[in-house]
Formats: structure tokens, sequence, C-alpha cells
């Protein structure tokens, strides 16, 4: 059992991920990532979207306007980022 357990802790244990459009790229190593949910309103139950944004950090500023996006939550690097890019699925 010492095994699995090992194991388990070993890893970073579940992130959530999110896929997003990138809306800015104009500061430094930062970019902001817009993303959509498709949920159910909860009392008529049809589906609405909710959008949301968050700061993502990119380190080699490869991200451009319009891309579509991987991040991932992390630690807190500043005081409203704590994602970070993880691919570019499209640009």
């Amino acid at each position: 059992m010492s095994e699995e357990t090992s194991a388990k802790t070993e890893g970073k244990g579940l992130r959530k991920q999110r896929v997003g459009i990138v809306k800015s790229t104009g500061m430094n190593k930062t970019i902001v990532v817009e993303y959509v949910a498709r949920v159910p309103h909860p009392q008529f139950k049809k589906i609405v979207k909710r959008s949301k944004k968050f700061y993502a950090h990119d380190e080699e500023e490869q991200a451009a306007v319009g891309d579509k996006v991987r991040i991932e939550e992390c630690r807190p690097l500043s005081k409203n980022k704590c994602w970070k890019l993880v691919e570019i699925l499209s640009h």
C-alpha cells in the first residue's frame, strides 16, 4: 500500500484545465484568456453561455490574440494571475 500512496503524492494532483480564446497580450508574460462554458439555467434548464476571463502566465510570449489555448491552474503568481499556458491548440 505504501507504493500506491507515494505514487499519488509524487504527481501534482488534479489541476483544473480550461480551453479558451486569447483576448489580449498587452502585458509582459501575461495573456488574457476568455473561457466560455455552456451550462443549464438553474430554473429553466435551457443551455446558456457563461464567460469568464482568466489571466495566464505565458513565459515565452508565444500566444497571439485569437489563438485557441489550453491553460492550467497553478500557484498564485501575482494578485490576479494563478493560471499558466499549457499549449496552443490553434492559431
